[in-house]
């Protein structure tokens, strides 16, 4: 399971997402993309943070089929507002009605990270939560910034890296990395126990 130089095992992210893969290059480390299909529907009855845990498993187990000895990283985000759950919103009427519910709200991201070593079959995931409280805004507010960065793929239509930062009273947690699709400091502790150095 090690790449060329016999050092580090081979990495493969399982995602599509441009804003994971960003992510991960922050850690300076080899790693490949795979995109895995899966149906990410919820199960009647399960809680956010529990969708978020088992469809990360599920794209890190959908990635091992193709990679049988890689350290797999699969996550996934669901966002919550009390018990509606905001998912991409695809276009622009879809995020002008979630801006228009999230206003003045606090909005829960549950940001689930699995590393699975499809060597030994070793499975390790998490789930952080973080907390992001929304500004009162005008409608012209929100067609102001939707117009501007066109957050259609982001949960929640905010896209906190960006402009979508002035949409925001306060966020707390304990990974800030994870509000944005991938939680590093978590993802650095699980690497780590697969002897994967980062510093």
């Amino acid at each position: 399971m090690k790449t060329k130089n016999d050092s580090t095992p081979r990495i493969i992210l399982g995602s599509g997402s441009i804003y994971r893969k960003e992510l991960l290059q922050r850690l300076q480390i080899c790693f490949e993309t795979s995109n895995p299909q899966i149906d990410e529907t919820p199960l009647i009855n399960e809680s956010p943070d529990q969708t978020a845990a088992r469809l990360a498993e599920a794209k890190a187990r959908a990635v091992a089929r193709i990679y049988p000895q890689a350290l797999i990283i699969g996550s996934d985000q669901v966002a919550a507002l009390g018990d509606i759950r905001l998912g991409k919103p695809l276009n622009h009427a879809n995020a002008v009605e979630q801006l228009r519910q999230t206003q003045g709200k606090e909005v829960v991201f549950y940001t689930a990270v699995c590393v699975l070593n499809s060597f030994t079959n070793k499975l390790q995931i998490r789930v952080i939560p973080y907390h992001v409280k929304f500004r009162r805004l005008s409608d012209q507010q929100i067609e102001n910034y939707l117009l501007k960065e066109q957050p259609y793929q982001c949960a929640g239509s905010a896209k906190s890296e960006g402009l979508g930062i002035a949409l925001i009273e306060r966020m707390t947690g304990d990974d800030p990395s994870g509000l944005i699709g991938l939680p590093l400091i978590t993802l650095i502790d699980m690497l780590t126990l697969e002897g994967v150095k980062i510093i």
